[in-house]
């Protein structure tokens, strides 16, 4: 008699539990279901989830959305360039080309997989306002050196923190460091969710009163201030055309308690990462790196590298863990190989050989809470037998 297969494992599957679904609940209940107090609620918890309640937090409706009010109140504009690296997703920098401005895409540190410093600093033009790095799966960049070209160079310094909710550096938590702005996101497979969402985080009073008027159409006044005072307030006057950025209640209402959860989920995601790295130690494999002695590493993803003596290639590893019943993916495509960024900005993989190489080689394993100890073991003994072929 054969045995039934085992049920297909994802890549990743959002940890939601019977708190977000009854504080869901109730904001239907309640009559308003998009901005309003629940928004409110959850901008300053996560001011004090970062330990500084004076920090400002719009939350926004994507980390997309809050890259791009974040460039946009720092008035980058045509004939401007932002460095940032080309080992990301396209979000990072197609917010660049939304104003008018140009990227300048740069290489990788191949051991961190994060924006190189170095190459920063030789892509630098009279044109360079803002550099924006990336927290790649969850491990900070090199900050220190980031925020010295910085300041050398009079730059603008906005942090894609997409993958780093709770990464911290030096004993400060991404979010806190002294950056124009920092942007989180709660896509549904990032370490909290909203379903869809992010959060910009600053301590610049200009830039948040700026972000909030453009991700409301450019209004004085929004929604809830307009229709939940007592007395009548119907008037409100368009400042600038903006943008529909802004969050719901609905999905606040999940990222008030996800958030209360962040620090349990993080030391879950550490734990399938430290049983990882011990099952993979004799494998002809890279793991990740991890965070230095007294920093956190978020863990959104963790990325393995095939090296030369793995008996497969990296396509056919993926096949080979599919057929497994294994979900993994690829983080990431780098820019420098879609047809847009290629052929606007003229790009070869010559141009950027540590992401080009990190890219052939990597896979990204199923880690996410809801992963039980059989299915890490699931994936440990698979990677294990493909590699061992």
């Amino acid at each position: 008699m054969n045995t039934p297969a085992q049920p297909f494992l994802p890549f990743a599957l959002p940890d939601i539990g019977e708190d977000e679904i009854a504080e869901v609940v109730d904001t239907l209940r309640g009559g308003w279901i998009t901005t309003g107090r629940k928004v409110q609620r959850f901008e300053l918890s996560f001011a004090e989830f970062l330990g500084d309640p004076s920090l400002h937090c719009i939350a926004v409706n994507s980390a997309t959305a809050g890259l791009h009010l974040s460039l946009e109140a720092l008035g980058i504009g045509p004939g401007d360039e932002v460095i940032t690296t080309t080992h990301t997703f396209t979000a990072t920098a197609e917010v660049v080309r939304y104003l008018g401005a140009d990227v300048r895409l740069v290489d990788i540190n191949p051991q961190t997989l994060n924006i190189d410093p170095k190459a920063v600093e030789m892509a630098i033009t009279p044109r360079t306002k803002a550099i924006m790095p990336v927290h790649y799966a969850g491990l900070a960049a090199d900050m220190k050196a980031l925020h010295a070209i910085a300041h050398r160079h009079d730059l603008q310094l906005v942090e894609d923190a997409a993958h780093a909710l709770p990464t911290s550096l030096n004993g400060r938590l991404v979010g806190t460091l002294p950056s124009a702005s920092t942007v989180f996101s709660f896509y549904a497979n990032k370490t909290i969710t909203t379903g869809e969402g992010g959060m910009i985080v600053t301590a610049d009073a200009n830039l948040a009163r700026r972000a909030r008027m453009m991700q409301q159409h450019g209004m004085d006044r929004n929604a809830f201030e307009r229709y939940s005072a007592t007395m009548p307030s119907w008037y409100y006057e368009i400042i600038a055309p903006g943008y529909k950025y802004n969050l719901t209640d609905i999905a606040a209402s999940l990222g008030l308690h996800q958030l209360r959860r962040a620090h349990a989920m993080a030391e879950q995601r550490a734990a399938i990462a430290s049983r990882y790295e011990e099952a993979f130690a004799d494998l002809p494999l890279l793991r990740p790196p991890k965070a230095l002695p007294g920093d956190s590493h978020a863990w959104h993803l963790y990325v393995i590298r095939l090296t030369d003596d793995a008996p497969i290639g990296r396509d056919s590893f993926i096949k080979a863990l599919f057929q497994k019943g294994i979900g993994c993916s690829v983080h990431y495509i780098p820019l420098h190989q879609h047809p847009y960024w290629r052929d606007r900005y003229a790009l070869s993989a010559a141009q950027f050989p540590n992401s080009q190489d990190a890219f052939e080689r990597m896979v990204s394993l199923p880690i996410f809470t809801r992963m039980a100890d059989a299915d890490v073991e699931r994936v440990i003994q698979a990677v294990r037998q493909i590699c061992q072929a």
